[in-house]
């Protein structure tokens, strides 16, 4: 590897400074492109969908169905972003949206013709202007607030101030809407809501990565926060699978969604004799309460919707790979039975066992690591 040139030009780091901020900006351009697209085609899609069970049954069941073999059908051709629950999303994001003037101008815009197919009819970016937020946006507005008002006073801050979606989610959670309705000083509590802190901030990778844009795409999402995790990851999945033929793999940073987050799994095994799903966190820092409150939020969406009617319960198990300490502990509250929660406890690798792997294991990466930086 050549060695790097140093320059005395002053004006150097100012260059590396510009071109960064182009870089920068060009991917936020990029996203904030693909949202606009992304959002008036999902209004296009809930329309569709709303006119077609409008002709139809009205009966929640006919509905729920429709939904069903739309997604089956649909991703068959297009892949993971069209689950029953984002075309919900798009269903109810129309009929949020349907009533004013974009419909009326959508309608003219978007008008049938015997003679032109419905690829040349729809055209997205005739509904760019309507829909400034991107798509996460409107999902948090259309699934958490049922108040008409609240969603146009959310909407409207989040356009004024640029709002990110984890700032929304925050002033949300907070109650910033009925806080200012009872505020006497109105103008104060909106210049303080419009204040941005450093957990609000989403980098142009966050944006290009958000999941909405890369299932819109037809892109993978298989990163990791870092290359010390992503190796811990894959070494512990040829670990577990070296231990014997109980662990069967099932999938690697498998995405999940609970209501309008998303999260990832870093490893899911099924063990054959436990006839259970093992779910597998894995931790660079250090052990936290929190980490076992998101584990069993795993495990109840795993026992809701990836458990079959013979398996018995899923079990967690959090890896921590803590620089001077690593910790392996397994979740089994939940389980029906303490003798069922006895059996797991034997059949189950030890948690000394694998803490001691994954200690090892980061300290030959890290190694290795230090060794390519000579």
């Amino acid at each position: 590897m050549p060695k790097k040139i140093k320059t005395s030009n002053t004006n150097y780091t100012s260059l590396v400074k510009n071109i960064s901020f182009v870089l920068e900006s060009a991917r936020r351009a990029s996203a904030r492109n693909v949202n606009a697209i992304l959002t008036a085609t999902y209004w296009e899609i809930g329309r569709r969908i709303v006119e077609y069970e409008q002709s139809g049954s009205e009966k929640a069941e006919y509905g729920k169905q429709l939904l069903q073999n739309l997604s089956e059908d649909l991703r068959r051709t297009f892949g993971k972003g069209f689950s029953v629950d984002n075309l919900e999303s798009m269903r109810l994001f129309y009929l949020a949206y349907a009533s004013d003037k974009i419909s009326e101008t959508v309608s003219r815009k978007f008008k049938s013709n015997k003679s032109e197919t419905p690829s040349r009819i729809f055209k997205p970016g005739n509904l760019n202007n309507f829909f400034p937020l991107p798509w996460s946006h409107y999902v948090m507005l259309i699934r958490r607030l049922k108040n008409d008002e609240a969603r146009r006073f959310y909407e409207t801050e989040a356009l004024r101030n640029g709002w990110s979606v984890r700032q929304l989610d925050r002033q949300i959670s907070s109650q910033f809407y009925e806080r200012t309705l009872l505020s006497k000083n109105k103008a104060a509590m909106l210049k303080k809501g419009s204040k941005e802190k450093s957990e609000d901030v989403v980098t142009p990778e966050e944006e290009i990565k958000d999941p909405f844009i890369l299932e819109f795409l037809g892109l993978k999402d298989e990163y990791s926060e870092n290359d010390l995790e992503e190796a811990l990851i894959l070494h512990l999945e040829k670990f577990l699978l070296e231990l014997g033929g109980n662990f069967a793999f099932v999938g690697r940073q498998k995405r999940l969604r609970i209501g309008n987050e998303w999260y990832r799994i870093d490893l899911l095994f099924f063990h054959r004799k436990l006839k259970c799903l093992v779910v597998i966190d894995l931790k660079v820092g250090k052990f936290t309460h929190a980490d076992a409150g998101q584990m069993h939020l795993y495990l109840n969406y795993a026992k809701e919707n990836w458990t079959n009617k013979d398996e018995n319960p899923p079990v967690g198990l959090i890896l921590c790979a803590e620089k001077d300490n690593a910790v392996a502990k397994y979740s089994l509250e939940g389980l029906p039975n303490k003798v069922l929660a006895s059996e797991y406890k034997l059949v189950l690798p030890d948690e000394k066992l694998l803490a001691k792997e994954v200690e090892q294991t980061r300290k030959l990466l890290e190694s290795r690591n230090m060794l390519r930086k000579k």
